[in-house]
Protein backbone atom coordinates (compact mmCIF):
# COMPACT_ATOMS: atom_id res chain seq x y z
CA UNK A 1 0.00 0.00 0.00
CA UNK A 2 2.64 2.23 1.03
CA UNK A 3 4.98 0.89 -1.72
CA UNK A 4 2.05 1.87 -4.41
CA UNK A 5 1.99 5.50 -3.45
CA UNK A 6 5.79 6.03 -3.41
CA UNK A 7 5.64 4.69 -7.03
CA UNK A 8 2.50 6.51 -8.31
CA UNK A 9 4.15 9.80 -6.67
CA UNK A 10 7.61 9.50 -7.17
CA UNK A 11 8.01 12.82 -9.60
CA UNK A 12 5.72 14.66 -7.48
CA UNK A 13 7.69 13.49 -4.30
CA UNK A 14 10.69 14.58 -5.63
CA UNK A 15 9.18 18.02 -6.68
CA UNK A 16 8.37 18.47 -3.26
CA UNK A 17 11.30 18.06 -1.80
CA UNK A 18 13.33 20.25 -4.03
CA UNK A 19 10.58 22.95 -3.14
CA UNK A 20 10.40 22.82 0.28
CA UNK A 21 13.74 22.20 0.71
CA UNK A 22 14.55 25.55 -1.83
CA UNK A 23 11.65 27.53 0.56
CA UNK A 24 13.66 26.66 4.07
CA UNK A 25 16.47 28.06 2.74
CA UNK A 26 14.82 31.17 1.17
CA UNK A 27 13.22 31.41 4.59
CA UNK A 28 16.78 30.98 6.27
CA UNK A 29 18.24 34.00 3.97
CA UNK A 30 15.24 35.99 4.71
CA UNK A 31 15.42 35.60 8.38
CA UNK A 32 19.02 36.25 8.60
CA UNK A 33 19.11 39.44 6.36
CA UNK A 34 16.03 40.79 8.22
CA UNK A 35 17.81 40.07 11.46
CA UNK A 36 20.88 41.73 10.24
CA UNK A 37 19.29 44.84 8.72
CA UNK A 38 17.06 45.54 11.97
CA UNK A 39 20.15 45.00 14.89
CA UNK A 40 22.45 47.01 12.31
CA UNK A 41 19.05 49.65 12.35
CA UNK A 42 18.81 48.88 16.26
CA UNK A 43 15.27 47.29 15.93
CA UNK A 44 14.11 45.85 19.05
CA UNK A 45 13.63 41.97 19.00
CA UNK A 46 9.90 41.86 19.10
CA UNK A 47 9.16 43.89 15.72
CA UNK A 48 12.40 41.50 14.26
CA UNK A 49 9.90 38.52 15.39
CA UNK A 50 6.93 40.00 14.20
CA UNK A 51 8.09 40.70 10.59
CA UNK A 52 9.85 37.22 10.55
CA UNK A 53 6.33 35.92 11.42
CA UNK A 54 5.33 37.76 8.21
CA UNK A 55 7.92 36.26 5.86
CA UNK A 56 7.33 32.79 7.34
CA UNK A 57 3.24 32.88 6.93
CA UNK A 58 4.13 34.30 3.50
CA UNK A 59 6.48 31.65 2.56
CA UNK A 60 4.10 28.87 4.15
CA UNK A 61 1.06 29.95 1.54
CA UNK A 62 3.57 29.65 -1.63
CA UNK A 63 4.51 26.47 -0.35
CA UNK A 64 0.94 25.46 -0.43
CA UNK A 65 0.17 27.29 -3.64
CA UNK A 66 3.44 25.04 -4.94
CA UNK A 67 2.29 21.89 -3.54
CA UNK A 68 -1.57 21.91 -4.73
CA UNK A 69 0.12 22.60 -8.02
CA UNK A 70 2.28 19.63 -8.26
CA UNK A 71 -0.37 17.53 -6.72
CA UNK A 72 -2.91 18.19 -8.41
CA UNK A 73 -4.95 19.07 -11.85
CA UNK A 74 -4.25 22.94 -12.79
CA UNK A 75 -7.87 23.28 -14.63
CA UNK A 76 -9.33 22.05 -11.00
CA UNK A 77 -6.78 24.42 -8.61
CA UNK A 78 -7.14 27.19 -11.10
CA UNK A 79 -11.26 26.99 -10.27
CA UNK A 80 -10.28 26.59 -6.26
CA UNK A 81 -7.73 29.46 -6.18
CA UNK A 82 -9.77 31.94 -8.48
CA UNK A 83 -12.98 31.44 -5.92
CA UNK A 84 -10.79 32.01 -3.09
CA UNK A 85 -9.21 34.92 -4.35
CA UNK A 86 -12.58 36.62 -5.21
CA UNK A 87 -13.68 35.78 -1.52
CA UNK A 88 -10.45 37.17 -0.08
CA UNK A 89 -10.43 40.16 -2.79
CA UNK A 90 -13.73 40.93 -1.09
CA UNK A 91 -12.86 40.37 2.74
CA UNK A 92 -9.89 42.49 1.88
CA UNK A 93 -11.60 45.51 0.32
CA UNK A 94 -13.99 45.28 3.70
CA UNK A 95 -10.80 45.51 5.84
CA UNK A 96 -8.81 47.44 3.82
CA UNK A 97 -7.76 49.89 7.01
CA UNK A 98 -6.40 46.77 9.14
CA UNK A 99 -4.31 45.72 5.86
CA UNK A 100 -3.09 49.53 5.54
CA UNK A 101 -1.77 49.47 8.97
CA UNK A 102 0.15 45.91 8.84
CA UNK A 103 2.12 47.00 5.35
CA UNK A 104 2.74 50.17 7.02
CA UNK A 105 3.92 48.70 9.71
CA UNK A 106 6.10 46.44 7.44
CA UNK A 107 7.58 49.55 5.70
CA UNK A 108 7.85 51.10 9.10
CA UNK A 109 10.61 48.13 9.88
CA UNK A 110 12.63 49.06 7.10
CA UNK A 111 12.59 52.35 6.28
CA UNK A 112 11.81 54.58 9.49
CA UNK A 113 13.56 57.16 10.76
CA UNK A 114 12.69 56.95 14.18
CA UNK A 115 12.71 54.10 17.34
CA UNK A 116 11.52 53.40 20.43
CA UNK A 117 12.29 56.19 22.95
CA UNK A 118 12.27 59.00 20.37
CA UNK A 119 10.41 62.13 21.38
CA UNK A 120 8.61 63.10 18.28
CA UNK A 121 6.22 65.14 17.13
CA UNK A 122 3.01 64.32 15.11
CA UNK A 123 2.03 67.64 12.83
CA UNK A 124 -2.01 66.72 12.41
CA UNK A 125 -3.60 69.67 11.77
CA UNK A 126 -6.88 68.65 13.80
CA UNK A 127 -4.98 66.89 16.80
CA UNK A 128 -1.12 67.63 16.90
CA UNK A 129 0.48 64.79 19.30
CA UNK A 130 4.06 65.09 21.18
CA UNK A 131 5.24 62.07 23.26
CA UNK A 132 7.60 59.56 23.17
CA UNK A 133 7.74 56.29 21.48
CA UNK A 134 7.30 53.58 23.75
CA UNK A 135 6.11 50.11 21.28
CA UNK A 136 5.81 50.06 17.36
CA UNK A 137 3.50 47.14 16.73
CA UNK A 138 1.66 45.83 13.74
CA UNK A 139 -1.36 47.87 13.82
CA UNK A 140 -0.43 50.83 15.95
CA UNK A 141 2.81 52.68 17.32
CA UNK A 142 2.02 53.57 21.05
CA UNK A 143 3.13 56.98 22.17
CA UNK A 144 3.69 58.13 25.90
CA UNK A 145 2.69 61.93 26.28
CA UNK A 146 4.04 64.32 28.54
CA UNK A 147 0.80 64.28 30.93
CA UNK A 148 1.17 60.39 30.77
CA UNK A 149 -1.46 59.56 28.38
CA UNK A 150 -0.41 56.77 26.34
CA UNK A 151 -1.54 57.16 22.58
CA UNK A 152 -2.04 54.35 20.15
CA UNK A 153 -1.40 56.13 16.85
CA UNK A 154 -2.17 54.14 13.34
CA UNK A 155 0.91 53.00 11.18
CA UNK A 156 -0.82 53.91 7.92
CA UNK A 157 -1.17 57.46 9.47
CA UNK A 158 2.21 57.72 10.47
CA UNK A 159 3.63 57.40 7.10
CA UNK A 160 0.85 59.65 6.08
CA UNK A 161 1.45 62.57 8.35
CA UNK A 162 4.62 64.82 8.79
CA UNK A 163 6.82 63.54 11.39
CA UNK A 164 9.59 65.92 13.22
CA UNK A 165 12.51 63.94 15.75
CA UNK A 166 12.05 66.59 19.01
CA UNK A 167 14.48 64.48 21.01
CA UNK A 168 16.81 61.12 20.77
CA UNK A 169 16.79 58.75 22.93
CA UNK A 170 13.90 60.56 25.25
CA UNK A 171 12.89 57.69 27.78
CA UNK A 172 14.41 58.71 31.11
CA UNK A 173 17.03 57.27 32.87
CA UNK A 174 16.26 55.43 35.94
CA UNK A 175 16.78 58.10 39.01
CA UNK A 176 19.72 56.42 41.31
CA UNK A 177 18.76 56.19 44.82
CA UNK A 178 22.21 56.28 47.04
CA UNK A 179 20.50 53.70 50.13
CA UNK A 180 20.16 56.23 52.61
CA UNK A 181 17.26 56.59 54.55
CA UNK A 182 15.86 59.68 55.46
Amino acid sequence: MVLDFFETYQKELIISGIILFSLFIIRYITHFTITKVARKNGINDARIRLIRRYITGTILLIAILLESIVFGNIEDIAVVFSSVFAIIGIALFAIWSILSNITSGIIMFFNFPYKVGDKIEIHDKDFPITGIIEDIRAFQLHLRLDNGDLVTYPNNLMLQKAVTLIEKDAIDAPTEDDGEAV
